[in-house]
């Protein structure tokens, strides 16, 4: 069921066998479900006296219809009338920033692949903008929890000071934002929206490197923050020395605070992982079945969640049982089998990403320097990371066979005495592989 609509007409199918159609006209008629979230069922109806009615002869029928749906206990709210606006206000108020939203301490799960990170992301909710955690840089690959933990902190900080200014921003969007600013001519509004906070949460910081304009900006507004004795947290995919192209002054501002790196969970953290998730949707998998799961997927908790999602799914739509070849086809969906393969499209986005033109001027006809020295890194990282071939290469970027040969060639000889394009393709393929 993907909606609360659905899980909504769940329960009044079965409802409807337990039930007179009259009583379900009468009192379920004006009912509207408004969400299902941290094991509460929210619904509103019109009146007080209706709502007074659910509560006293159907909650009981409620709540079991939804221990048959999802074979675990929930709550149920109901709202009247007006009721319904100061709930969703307050539950606005509730998070600060949309990004941050379920993200919290409670649902994550610590191993000891990750358990140093945690206990200085705790460190920062403790004390906020001391320089012992001041910035925190939190670092690993793709999937392991860093953005969850980035913002359980802006979570954690906003229940204990509801009137903290959090800002969160992506590497990429803080450069999109300059940009824009710079050409509607409001910078001086993008500077105080971050300059003036006291949590600034970056995530992803890796897209900055090598963009001058971008690091120069971010650079003033993290001495902003700092100097004002305001708390930073970073994360990004690689520590701040494998990132060739990132400003020096920035890169030792990074390591000036306390790095904590993000492993893959080990096995034993895994199968916790896997059984947290699968509680949250009402779903209990057999140990084996935990088991052969964290057997299956090792290295990335997205990949975790998304296994458990496809078999939640399947078991809410068939009602069968979850064996070992159903996870099995849900792996198969998930990940690949063997070394991620990046479409030429992710290589193309991620190549115009980094040098900030488009995907249709690499693919087009200028002759503008960085968007032909784009178009080369493009064809020299299909060939080397995908199994595409030189006219199928020719194909995708409009050029014949013989123009991306002689394109993946210059990047070949360049790249064994050029250190700032080695660097450079080293950073935009950390990116592309950020992406699998």
């Amino acid at each position: 069921m993907n909606s609360i609509q659905d899980i909504w007409n769940g329960i009044m199918e079965i409802l409807s066998g337990r039930l007179t159609s009259t009583s379900i006209n009468t009192w379920f008629s004006d009912c509207t479900p408004i969400e299902l979230k941290d094991g509460t069922l929210v619904l509103h109806t019109t009146t007080p006296f209706k709502r007074d009615i659910l509560k006293q002869r159907f909650e009981p029928e409620i709540k079991a219809a939804l221990q048959e749906m999802f074979s675990c206990e929930f709550e149920l709210l109901i709202l009247a009338g007006d009721e319904l606006d100061d709930y969703q206000a307050e539950a606005k108020e509730e998070h600060a920033l949309p990004e941050m939203d379920g993200y919290t301490f409670d649902n994550f799960i610590v191993g000891k692949s990750n358990e140093y990170a945690y206990a200085a992301a705790q460190g920062v909710v403790k004390n906020p903008g001391s320089k012992v955690y001041n910035p925190l840089f939190i670092y690993g690959n793709s999937g392991l929890g860093k953005t969850h933990l980035l913002c359980a902190i802006g979570t954690a900080i906003h229940e204990n000071t509801p009137d903290a200014k959090i800002a969160y921003v992506k590497g990429e969007e803080f450069t999109n934002k300059m940009v824009r600013s710079i050409k509607e001519g409001t910078a001086d509004e993008f500077r105080q929206k971050y300059r003036g906070v006291d949590l600034f949460l970056v995530d992803d910081i890796q897209f900055i490197a090598g963009k001058e304009a971008t690091q120069e900006e971010f650079f003033h507004t993290f001495n902003s923050i700092y100097e004002a004795g305001h708390q930073i947290v970073i994360t990004s995919d690689r520590p701040p020395i494998d990132m060739l192209r990132l400003d020096d002054r920035l890169r030792t501002r990074f390591e000036g605070g306390l790095m904590a790196d993000v492993q893959p969970p080990d096995v034993e953290t895994r199968m916790a992982i896997i059984r947290n998730k699968a509680g949250h949707l009402g779903m209990q998998l057999s140990d084996d079945i935990v088991s052969y799961i964290a057997q299956k997927i090792t290295s990335n908790v997205r990949q975790i969640e998304g296994v458990i999602n496809r078999l939640t799914a399947f078991r809410e739509l068939t009602g069968d049982v979850v064996t070992r070849e159903k996870v099995d086809d849900a792996v198969k969906v998930v990940i690949r089998d063997g070394v991620y393969v990046p479409t030429p499209d992710v290589i193309l986005e991620e190549t115009a990403r980094f040098y900030q033109v488009s995907a249709e001027d690499i693919k087009g006809i200028s002759r503008q320097k960085n968007i032909v020295t784009a178009r080369h890194i493009t064809a020299y990282l299909i060939r080397n990371l995908t199994n595409q071939t030189l006219p199928m290469i020719g194909t995708f970027l409009n050029r014949d066979h013989a123009t991306v040969l002689a394109s993946i060639r210059k990047i070949e000889g360049q790249i064994k005495s050029d250190k700032d394009l080695s660097a450079t393709i080293r950073d935009i393929t950390s990116n592309i592989n950020s992406r699998q």
